[in-house]
């Protein structure tokens, strides 16, 4: 288990809405999206804040992920049997950060992972464990230092979690835990120029759903600047923003937000 979180972060946690919260502890989302880098690696806790998810966004997030691990030919995906809201969850292993055209172009990964995160950047996840009892607590914005109560107390209730379909992220640099960062790929390869996809007609129906039922929930939840996960469906970069339904303003908000402007969906 990887173990080297930079900065000031000693039990670095990130709140995220449902369903993307448990998609990623249960290991069946395994790249998170985010407008920034990491700034850490190793064990990242994942806290689920306290907008309850619509059954349409649900079910939109899980027919999309059934149809990108169909691509890898995983057709029996089991899904949480809850979204638990203002709740600690679980954890992951950060493994590395790069961006996404870096994701998309890196060939030897399953297809299936280069198609779930399209934001600039794409937080690789390893390790899921989940918490045997939901711990109940408030969010923050951004990455932020889980207390030492709750930390001590979840630790113990943590178990590891069987993903349908692992994946390894290999490191540029083995004793570098930071050596898999945006650009590295790029540099190795020496081209920016990204492998095309190929997406069947049942897969660009499913994610025209995700999308619309990701659109409206940022639209609802616009002004929560700490939680811009993205939902892993492959959009450019140039209908990113439009897709997000948020200005440039609102943008550099994502961007730059500051612990202390928190919301009340911060539960």
């Amino acid at each position: 288990m990887r173990r080297n979180n930079g900065g000031n972060y000693t039990n670095p946690c990130l709140t995220m809405h449902q369903p993307w919260a448990s998609l990623l502890v249960f290991g069946i989302k395994r790249v998170e999206g985010r407008s920034w880098p990491s700034p850490i690696r190793g064990r990242l806790w994942i806290h689920a804040a306290s907008k309850v998810p619509e059954p349409e966004t649900i079910k939109a997030m899980e027919d999309f992920y059934k149809e990108i691990y169909a691509v890898n030919g995983i057709k029996d995906l089991k899904f949480p049997d809850n979204y638990p809201t203002s709740r600690l969850i679980g954890c992951v292993e950060v493994v590395g950060c790069i961006t996404c055209e870096e994701l998309q172009s890196w060939e030897e990964l399953p297809e299936g992972v280069r198609l779930e995160g399209q934001t600039d950047y794409c937080w690789l996840c390893e390790q899921p464990q989940k918490l045997i009892i939901p711990f109940e607590m408030r969010g923050q914005h951004g990455v932020y230092n889980l207390e030492r109560k709750i930390y001590e107390a979840a630790v113990r209730g943590l178990r590891p979690v069987e993903a349908p379909y692992p994946v390894k992220f290999p490191l540029i640099d083995p004793q570098d835990p930071f050596s898999l960062k945006p650009g590295s790929l790029t540099c190795l390869s020496g081209t920016s120029k990204t492998s095309k996809l190929e997406i069947s007609s049942g897969l660009s129906n499913v994610i025209a759903g995700a999308r619309v039922a990701a659109t409206q929930f940022s639209r609802e939840s616009k002004g929560d600047s700490s939680i811009d996960s993205e939902v892993g469906i492959p959009v450019s970069s140039r209908t990113r923003n439009k897709l997000k339904g948020i200005t440039q303003n609102e943008e550099d908000v994502c961007h730059d937000a500051e612990p202390n402007s928190v919301t009340k969906d911060l539960k």
